[in-house]
């Protein structure tokens, strides 16, 4: 068979929490994230969503378009191996691929009309704000969960379950950021509970270098003491 390029063009993009690659939950609904895909004006006719509210989860495929330019290789740095050892790129879900194609399966919140154009609301999101969207599949349990499947995670590092605790200082500041955003101080908790700092970092129980994660329009600071994720600082961007 002949090789053969194909176009795809984005159906529209999602609006998320996350403002930068750092800290993103390496998989969907690892952290409570609520997102909307916001359709482009070429998909306008709200019939496209005809049947969907029979379906409690969709797939979204999206495109990796920050890595696009990066290129891909055969192998890829796995961070359930520790940031170091590397696995095939089709043995892992490495944002460095050939096509740069992802899928993410989200729970589907009901669709809704904005000033921005109809959008779809999808909760347990993993995707960086603005991700181009190249296609909406409902989620059909009888053939995508497959009860006999099988996989290899069992003998690598688990995710990490940290506990997390939030400065009394912060607690002040995020009490009234969540008058806006009132997923807030619930994302926080999860997302920094899986370590957001690099792979090999996990090891230290005792960090106290601050790193930043910026989820809406804040900048939330934290360290690692005691085995304990300790959010020190919160900043309004």
């Amino acid at each position: 068979m002949t090789d053969q390029s194909v176009t795809v063009a984005p159906i529209g993009h999602i609006t998320s929490p996350f403002k930068q690659k750092f800290a993103i939950p390496r998989q969907p609904n690892l952290a409570n994230a609520s997102g909307q895909v916001v359709l482009s004006a070429d998909f306008t006719d709200m019939s496209v969503f005809k049947g969907l509210e029979g379906f409690s989860h969709v797939w979204l495929l999206f495109l990796f378009h920050e890595n696009a330019q990066r290129g891909w290789k055969p192998t890829v740095k796995a961070p359930r191996l520790g940031g170091n050892a590397t696995m095939g790129v089709f043995a892992s879900r490495s944002t460095h691929r050939p096509n740069g194609i992802g899928m993410s399966v989200v729970e589907n919140k009901g669709v809704s009309e904005t000033v921005e154009g109809i959008v779809l609301n999808v909760n347990g999101v993993d995707l960086l704000d603005g991700t181009p969207i190249i296609d909406i599949k409902p989620y059909l349990p009888y053939a995508d969960c497959i009860s006999t499947a099988t996989d290899n995670l069992a003998n690598y590092a688990p995710i990490p379950a940290r506990e997390v605790k939030i400065s009394e200082h912060v607690k002040a500041q995020l009490h009234q950021a969540s008058l806006r955003h009132q997923d807030l101080p619930e994302l926080i908790v999860s997302v920094l509970r899986q370590d957001a700092r690099p792979a090999y970092k996990h090891k230290l129980n005792d960090d106290p270098k601050t790193y930043w994660v910026t989820l809406y329009n804040y900048d939330i600071g934290f360290c690692v003491s005691d085995a304990t994720v300790i959010v020190t600082e919160m900043k309004v961007l």
